[in-house]
């Protein structure tokens, strides 16, 4: 701090305008760069999104393939998206360039195999063949995920909630931009959609692959300067989400012309440009320079704040093997904590609540009699964006405002979630929409919330390997509360209103009943997160206040 002092200071008294190219140097070396590029990454990172709307019904018209089948391409979409221990583990012992670079590669191969198959440049592959290049190129996905937060995190280590929850946002949000970026091109075959896929996010990340990346940091920045700049970036959020909503809405309303979505697509995709004007603001205009350096490879990003950490925790003894609250553990040694798993049980049993509503959202629809179930995936889709937005906001506002720990944001939003969940058990009106905008923000916010928490008591080195841990609560969560739990009583009530037993009939159930105890049962695992993470609120009160306490002086 007192080097910083002095460099302050010496800067003061001999303030200098830069150079253009020392401004170009700055601007490449600039934080707030890197930030817009993973978000510019994150926002076709999402590729698993189009899988379901836009590329099986092209494989199942092409291939010949029955809903078992499609379904069983869908597991490996899943799985794909979920299994990302590689990169977490890569992202540890290799630069970010790298980790992207792999990212990519599988991307383009995974999904360049199904478009030469779908299209029959390739002779028809096994269906467990394509099981496995949908799995390696919906895995590059988790690639992208982990450079992108592991870089940004490092970068803003005092800003981890913002920083997350806004990533993770546009993570949820890639695959209504690609959507419409695809529709932009007038595409004259389904199977366009595959190709898409296959090339556009690695071209995107190729593009970027160098600059999004840790930096090291010779001063700390200035905390008011850091939130105006977040402050602009959530306002372009806000622009964002609400410009999609009315397309998407829109869209599913009326028939739009080839000119109006191409004109939309353009629109969006300036938008989508506007957020680098930050950094440019910052070194340009400003005249900022942030003083930025490119971390060596395999250097631990965490260096940049440890002695932070080593003040916050007060120690006199660092050499000790077992790491407290707030240091770098690995991931088996936050495995062995009691921390870790209450995180991980609350977030399975708070996203499994959310994705059985986002997951059965059409079926909910139609059982009330809503035949235009798009235009609540829109709104969904949004609300799931702009949780992820908030939830990050919120949870760093409870650290720096109250000295509470980040987790009592995730009790919050669970607790919130249980309230939607039996509104709609008790059918009350308007309850679709109830359901659709409270659970999509509050699944979106435990997105931003829980990884953030990982990286506040578990320290930042290993943060690659436990996020893409966190991440496998979702296929946990989704296979018990909506593939068994959800399903089973769906059947139930379609078999008691038809008055049949012969499972070969199609069932369909109609009325707030199909979904009302299921509703009424998340309701009640929501309440049973919230207790999850309230223990966690109490395990680590003492290490937030001395957070709160030394981010003070």
């Amino acid at each position: 701090e007192h080097s910083c002092s002095n460099w302050r200071k010496k800067k003061r008294k001999h303030i200098e305008p830069l150079t253009m190219p020392h401004k170009l140097e700055s601007l490449v070396n600039d934080r707030w760069l890197v930030f817009v590029c993973a978000m510019w990454i994150q926002s076709v990172a999402g590729v698993g999104y189009l899988f379901g709307g836009s590329m099986s019904p092209a494989i199942k018209t092409a291939l010949g393939y029955n809903q078992k089948q499609i379904a069983l391409l869908g597991v490996a979409k899943n799985l794909g998206d979920a299994i990302g221990f590689v990169s977490g583990a890569l992202s540890e012992v290799s630069p970010s360039w790298v980790v992207l670079l792999v990212g990519a590669t599988q991307n383009l191969f995974g999904y360049g195999v199904v478009w030469l198959v779908v299209t029959g440049l390739l002779p028809d592959l096994p269906l467990w063949m394509l099981f496995v290049a949908i799995f390696v190129g919906t895995n590059g996905e988790t690639y992208y995920n982990t450079a992108s937060l592991v870089s940004c995190i490092h970068n803003f280590p005092e800003s981890r909630g913002p920083v997350v929850g806004i990533l993770k946002g546009f993570s949820g949000l890639s695959g209504a931009i690609l959507t419409q970026v695809y529709l932009m091109f007038n595409p004259s075959h389904d199977s366009s959609v595959i190709l898409m896929v296959a090339v556009g996010p690695p071209l995107v990340v190729l593009a970027l692959l160098l600059i999004v990346r840790p930096l090291e940091r010779s001063c700390r920045t200035n905390q008011r300067s850091d939130d105006l700049r977040f402050l602009a970036v959530y306002g372009f959020c806000l622009v964002l989400a609400v410009y999609l909503l009315g397309i998407l809405v829109l869209q599913s309303l009326i028939d739009v012309t080839k000119t109006m979505i191409t004109a939309s697509g353009a629109i969006l995709v300036v938008l989508m440009v506007i957020p680098v004007l930050v950094p440019f603001a910052s070194v340009f205009i400003s005249g900022n320079d942030n003083n930025s350096t490119l971390m060596k490879p395999g250097e631990g990003a965490s260096n940049v704040d440890q002695n932070e950490v080593k003040t916050l925790i007060e120690r006199s003894d660092i050499k000790r093997r077992a790491p407290c609250i707030g240091e770098d553990f690995t991931l088996l040694q936050a495995l062995g904590q009691a921390d870790f798993w209450l995180i991980f049980m609350s977030l399975v049993l708070g996203v499994g609540s959310g994705i059985t509503v986002i997951d059965n959202l059409g079926q909910i629809c139609y059982s009330l009699g809503y035949n235009n179930t798009k235009v609540f995936v829109s709104l969904i889709s949004i609300s799931n964006f702009l949780g992820r937005v908030a939830g990050g906001y919120f949870s760093e506002l409870i650290i720096r405002k109250l000295s509470f720990p980040r987790t009592l944001a995730m009790s919050a939003v669970q607790a919130i979630m249980s309230l939607g969940l039996i509104y709609y058990a008790i059918d009350w009106p308007w309850k679709i929409y109830v359901v659709t905008i409270v659970i999509g923000m509050g699944y979106g916010a435990h997105w931003a919330i829980a990884p953030a928490s990982a990286s506040d008591i578990f320290g930042l080195k290993s943060f690659g390997s436990l996020y893409n841990f966190q991440i496998t609560a979702l296929p946990i969560g989704s296979f018990v509360f909506s593939g068994v739990i959800a399903s089973n009583i769906y059947d139930y009530y379609a078999r008691k209103q038809a008055g049949a037993t012969s499972e070969t009939e199609p069932l369909v159930c109609t009325g707030s009943v199909c979904y009302s105890v299921t509703c009424g049962l998340m309701s009640v695992v929501c309440l049973m997160a919230m207790v999850l993470s309230l223990s966690v609120v109490y395990r680590t009160r003492k290490f937030y206040l001395r957070l709160h306490r030394v981010s003070k002086t």
